[in-house]
């Protein structure tokens, strides 16, 4: 997530305040919050547990109208009270749980004791024992990036909710709410299969109650809530569910550095100290370069890690070990409710990092298969390794846990590749020598590669529209070593430059009754459109059914005159990959690859057919990529 999209929106906007401030313009100094008389729970954070996590400890957050004051008493075998905490907000109370494994699922009757009593069940469920329910993410994805309210419209009954600040939908303004959801995603998952995708990424799918620009979700306001304008909680489970049988995994987006202004948690905050407080409002330098320069000063690093998102998006204390336990809680409650496979962590460099090794550890030893990879918008090779599991040892206090990134240096490369002649390190060599870096990583095929994404300009318009680069940059996308992300609509075509980010945010055509172009089927394609859906779906197949090109070894060969060539392969087979970034056509001598090319006699271009009867010369075009599977 990227920040310029709010500034038209947000300059000087009067958003509602939280207790003890008048405008949400700047960061408030919470004030104690005057006493109020007992009176009903409003909610308890988390909403259930389960029986068995591995973790028996549960902070239970306890909100309501002067519950602060009250004691807390429980009588439920294999559960025991372990004290509770006062906070500084008189309507907030912590209550601490063991939880025994051999516990039984069923109703806790917590009774709280204040000027009056208060009883409140909680529910205590029994875990899903399914060995195969949250799969993880791997190599051998295909994932495909979409947004919710701009993707399909399945379920018009939810496009309004009168309760929620924005209560209207309006298709012909980038920042309003649209109507997608998520039954309009579940409706196309037959579109996703014939397309080749393994893996969907919602961006977020929890509660987003801003009055501004809320359809992109990255502002929640309700950590245990799907957004109504998607569904309810029980449909997200059941999508997931439905997904799974489909044979798709889903991916959770997820914001661990802010929130939402209009999360309740900040609006009547449980002390100060759960958010970065500044005197006046106070944005970050977005410098993560800050985050381990040894020569850093003071001031940088804290503006980076502690200042503001934006003016609506309060940032997070993660030193504060109840914000860590209330955190960490909540990614292992929707990975036990719904059965998820992965997690994609935004913003994920701006987080604490103590925080961060913590809350990676926690995940994993829960749910060792897991998928996990955070947004690492940075600069480098070695700055972006920094934040995934890596070679080097503790650095500053922190060893990252990270799987995997989103590989914003491939990203840059492939861009340079199809937009600048080749040079020494420039254009296509580039490629050649960020992939030559992933020596720092413990294992770059977790990293996840893309064209393009909801914060970026489209890709095809990036390339100026040039549909030969437009194969290339596909080839190289669904060949190279990772995990491929495509972004909703890159397949037929969808364009436009991220000037506003809302002009790459729009609906897919046909996505809604009425509209006058439907891109899910290819009678609504015209004949371009159809052969990128054509190329990508080979494509995408071929590398499902391939392991030798989603899991298989990879070697490369330095560019030379502006001709890149790698090969995958591993017992199951070898794929030749070939890409002539000039305009001219090029003949290349294979002899020069005979160490990959030995035992091989011919070879057979996936996308078209082609037969490559020869393999001592080779005489590719300008603008072209092969994907040659080899034949002995």
């Amino acid at each position: 997530m990227r920040i310029s999209h709010f500034l038209p929106l947000l300059a000087g906007a009067l958003l509602t305040a939280p207790l003890g401030s008048t405008t949400a313009s700047a960061a408030p100094i919470a004030e104690a919050a005057p006493a109020a008389k007992p009176a009903a729970i409003t909610r308890i954070d988390p909403t259930f547990w389960w029986v068995g996590m591995k973790n028996p400890k549960l902070q239970l957050l306890v909100h309501g109208p002067g519950i602060g004051s009250s004691t807390a008493t429980l009588n439920y075998p294999g559960v025991t009270l372990d004290g509770v905490q006062k906070m500084a907000s008189p309507n907030y109370l912590l209550v601490n749980l063991t939880i025994d494994p051999a516990a039984k699922p069923g109703k806790i009757a917590l009774q709280f004791q204040g000027s009056k009593k208060v009883r409140y069940e909680y529910e205590l469920r029994a875990r899903n024992t399914d060995p195969n329910r949250v799969q993880g993410v791997t190599s051998a994805d295909f994932v495909y990036l979409l947004m919710p309210d701009r993707f399909a419209n399945g379920d018009p009954k939810n496009d309004v909710i009168k309760t929620t600040n924005v209560s209207r939908v309006a298709r012909d303004s980038m920042y309003a709410r649209h109507g997608g959801d998520l039954k309009g995603i579940e409706q196309h998952f037959d579109y996703l299969k014939e397309l080749g995708v393994t893996a969907i990424w919602p961006t977020p799918v929890v509660e987003n109650n801003q009055p501004k620009a809320s359809y992109h979700g990255y502002a929640l306001t309700d950590y245990y809530t799907v957004d109504p304008r998607y569904g309810t909680n029980a449909e997200y489970v059941g999508f997931v569910k439905n997904a799974h049988a489909k044979g798709l995994k889903v991916i959770h987006d997820v914001v661990l550095n802010h929130m939402g202004s209009q999360n309740y948690l900040f609006r009547d905050q449980p002390a100060p100290d759960w958010f970065h407080q500044w005197p006046g409002y106070t944005r970050s330098n977005f410098r993560d370069a800050a985050f381990n320069d040894p020569y850093a000063s003071t001031m940088d690093r804290k503006l980076f890690g502690e200042g503001w998102f934006d003016t609506h998006m309060p940032d997070l204390n993660q030193t504060n070990p109840l914000v860590a336990t209330y955190l960490i809680q909540n990614f292992l409650w929707w990975v036990e409710n719904t059965g998820l496979d992965g997690y994609r962590v935004d913003t994920y460099s701006y987080s604490d990092r103590n925080f961060l090794m913590q809350w990676g550890a926690a995940i994993m030893e829960e749910y060792p298969k897991i998928g996990l990879f955070g947004e690492t918008w940075v600069q480098g090779t070695a700055q972006q390794a920094y934040f995934a599991q890596n070679i080097f040892p503790e650095v500053q206090g922190f060893k990252a846990n990270l799987p995997g990134v989103t590989d914003f240096q491939m990203y840059y490369a492939i861009n340079e590749t199809l937009t600048k002649d080749a040079g020494w390190t420039e254009g296509i060599n580039k490629l050649y020598y960020t992939l030559q870096a992933d020596w720092m990583y413990q294992d770059p095929m977790r990293n996840v590669l893309f064209l393009d994404n909801h914060d970026l300009s489209r890709y095809y318009s990036v390339i100026g529209e040039d549909f030969q680069k437009y194969k290339m940059g596909l080839a190289w996308l669904l060949t190279s070593r990772g995990i491929p992300q495509l972004y909703y609509g890159t397949e037929v075509l969808m364009k436009n430059f991220s000037d506003p980010d809302g002009k790459v945010r729009e609906d897919f055509p046909g996505g809604w009754p009425g509209d006058k172009k439907n891109l899910f089927v290819a009678a609504g394609r015209n004949a371009q459109e159809q052969e990128a859906f054509r190329y990508v779906s080979t494509l995408a197949n071929y590398r499902r059914t391939h392991p030798a090109l989603h899991s298989g070894k990879l070697m490369q060969f330095i560019p030379d005159a502006g001709v890149y060539t790698y090969f995958r392969y591993s017992d199951a087979g070898t794929v030749m990959v070939m890409m002539n970034s000039g305009k001219d056509e090029k003949t290349v001598d294979l002899a020069r690859f005979d160490e990959r090319l030995a035992g091989f006699s011919s070879g057979v271009e996936v996308t078209s057919g082609a037969v490559l009867a020869d393999l001592k010369m080779a005489k590719i075009p300008g603008r072209t990529a092969w994907v040659v599977e080899l034949r002995k």
